[in-house]
């Protein structure tokens, strides 16, 4: 599916990204000569994830972009315990897959990208639906 795709996006109901910064992302890494992971990522904790999702860098959540060299090198076979969530499950798929050394994880501009609220000049939103999310 989506052969003819090269970037992706995975974005959070309750957050807004600004079209030019996505645009502008898509300019700089198509045809990118290595696997990219665009995030604001992080390590999960060992006490946390005792299997092979101990330690493993994974976006936030609330937005990751990402080429079709990493869709490609995911270990979709991944094992692990317990519960975590989708973002770390995500993050072991990329380690364990392609091996953090030959991903490029390129830190996400946050001055684009509105999670849970977005205030503007003198607009306020509430991106959440439900108050406690």
């Amino acid at each position: 599916r989506f052969e003819d795709k090269e970037l992706f996006i995975k974005l959070d109901d309750d957050a807004l990204v600004d079209i030019d910064y996505v645009i502008g992302l898509i300019k700089k890494y198509q045809g990118y000569h290595k696997p990219v992971y665009i995030s604001d990522h992080e390590r999960t904790q060992p006490r946390n994830f005792p299997d092979s999702l101990n330690g493993v860098m994974y976006g936030n959540g609330k937005f990751y972009m990402f080429n079709r060299k990493l869709v490609q090198c995911l270990d979709t076979d991944i094992k692990y315990r317990g519960s975590p969530n989708e973002d770390s499950v995500f993050g072991g798929m990329v380690s364990n897959g392609c091996g953090e050394d030959n991903v490029e994880y390129v830190k996400e501009d946050d001055r684009w990208i509105w999670h849970k609220e977005y205030t503007n000049k003198n607009k306020h939103i509430d991106l959440s639906f439900i108050k406690n999310h």
